[in-house]
């Protein structure tokens, strides 16, 4: 059975910027018909820069910005004789918590939004995890005022430093010993009093952190959908290369999984107990695990859809006629309660996507060997998304990619390898910052 037919109504996008995942919902609610609606975290004193009537709303204070999102619906539906909206969806984490909180006054398809609170916070979640019995690594909170060596005293290495709320393995770092420890608190905490985190984050940025045991094992990523309450398994992504640390960018994203069954078991159990205990019912879910002999480990489960370009990974179809299905119809069809969406399972190619490693923080001046790059067998695409000027940031402060690389194969070691042949043709240039002094007080920054 293909799509219901939703010509003419309306879904709303939230997204913390407009960029390329936020284009590719647009386009996915365009060819069906749709009208897009965009929530943003545009500056709220300029008039509508770019023509497309968005609303803007500040993220980091989500009560706020829900009831900004309701008032508008309800004046857009006022204004007419149709609803405002059918459906909302919230791309990446600074939106989730709104657009539950809208979803939920509005009555319309989500989840609700104390879940997705407990989701934001890595703590809280984990909280929630333990009480279910679902198996998490062992943690403790570091507060804002405790002193990074009476913390040290109570943990166990080798273990994990990171903050509470932020996401793509941002300020994540592995510690094996105190000193270790001492310095990754520091460096996490001057990440988090950064303008920038402030900015962006708000309250959600606080000063408290999480630290948890290192649990050897692979890592995966899993795609999910939740239809009522039930999970479905849309991919099982492995991360072919070794998450050890000290730091934690991902790069590449392989599916299908090369785990064997046993392990595949694990993760899809340990996915559906985690989703349940945290109460989640409907709508996207990226979530991370470890694996080990002793099984599968919840690392995060966050109610969205994988983040960048990632998606451009996955295809679906039904066996019976429809295919090459985008996540993000699926995810936009799921919203307004197309239930023939429970039958489109990933394509049969093996498909993979790096997501181009950052070397060193630098200015990014540029990038040489994309047509060669693209001329590697297997390589469907190379899209690079940094701009030329902007200061991209490494890990752990880091958060974006220098772009992405996709391949398809009949198998997930050939897509892997298409992949890793296509960025060793990739030559990019990155400007160091230089060391510039304050015209007043002396003091050194570094200006790109």
């Amino acid at each position: 059975m293909g799509p219901l037919d939703f010509r003419g109504r309306r879904v709303l996008i939230l997204a913390s910027k407009m960029g390329y995942q936020t284009r590719a919902f647009a386009e996915a609610a365009k060819k069906l018909d749709m009208e897009v609606i965009f929530g943003t975290d545009r500056c709220h004193k300029l008039e509508d820069p770019w023509a497309d009537g968005a609303m803007a709303l500040h993220f980091e204070r989500a009560e706020e910005a829900a009831r900004e999102i309701v008032e508008s619906i309800r004046e857009r539906a006022g204004e007419g004789e149709r609803s405002g909206v059918d459906a909302i969806l919230a791309l990446g984490d600074a939106p989730t918590a709104a657009g539950a909180r809208a979803a939920e006054e509005l009555g319309l398809r989500g989840n609700a939004a104390g879940a997705v609170a407990v989701c934001r916070n890595k703590r809280e979640q984990r909280e929630v995890l333990r009480a279910a019995g679902v198996r998490v690594p062992r943690f403790w909170a570091v507060g804002a005022g405790d002193k990074a060596e009476d913390a040290a005293k109570r943990v166990e290495f080798p273990c994990v430093v990171k903050p509470v709320a932020l996401a793509a393995s941002q300020g994540v770092i592995r510690a094996n010993d105190v000193g270790e420890f001492v310095g990754a608190v520091k460096r996490v905490r001057e990440l988090l009093g950064s303008p920038e985190i402030q900015v962006a984050h708000g309250e959600a940025a606080s000063g408290e952190i999480l630290v948890e045991e290192y649990v050897a094992g692979g890592e995966v990523a899993v795609e999910g959908l939740i239809i009522d309450g039930a999970l479905k398994i849309l991919a099982i992504f492995d991360k072919p290369d070794p998450l050890e640390g000290p730091f934690f960018e991902e790069s590449i994203y392989v599916t299908p999984s090369r785990l064997g069954a046993r392990e595949q078991a694990s993760i899809r159990e340990c996915a559906e107990e985690a989703v349940r205990a945290l109460g989640l019912r409907n709508g996207p879910v990226h979530a991370e695990f470890r694996v080990n002999d002793e099984g599968a480990w919840v690392l995060e489960v966050a109610p969205r859809p994988i983040g960048g370009l990632c998606a451009r990974a996955l295809r679906f179809g039904d066996g019976a006629g429809e295919s090459g299905v985008s996540l993000e119809e699926l995810l936009i069809r799921h919203a307004l309660g197309d239930g023939s969406v429970a039958s489109l399972e990933r394509e049969q190619d093996a498909s993979a996507v790096m997501m181009i490693p950052v070397p060193r923080s630098g200015g990014f001046e540029g990038v040489r060997g994309v047509e060669e790059a693209l001329a590697v067998c297997g390589v469907t695409g190379v899209e690079i998304t940094a701009r030329v000027k902007d200061f991209i940031a490494a890990w752990p402060e880091g958060s974006s990619y220098l772009g992405f690389i996709f391949a398809k194969a009949s198998t997930a070691e050939e897509a892997e390898k298409a992949v890793r042949e296509a960025h060793g043709k990739l030559e990019f240039e990155l400007r160091e910052r230089l060391p510039v002094g304050h015209p007043v007080t002396g003091k050194m920054y570094r200006r790109g």
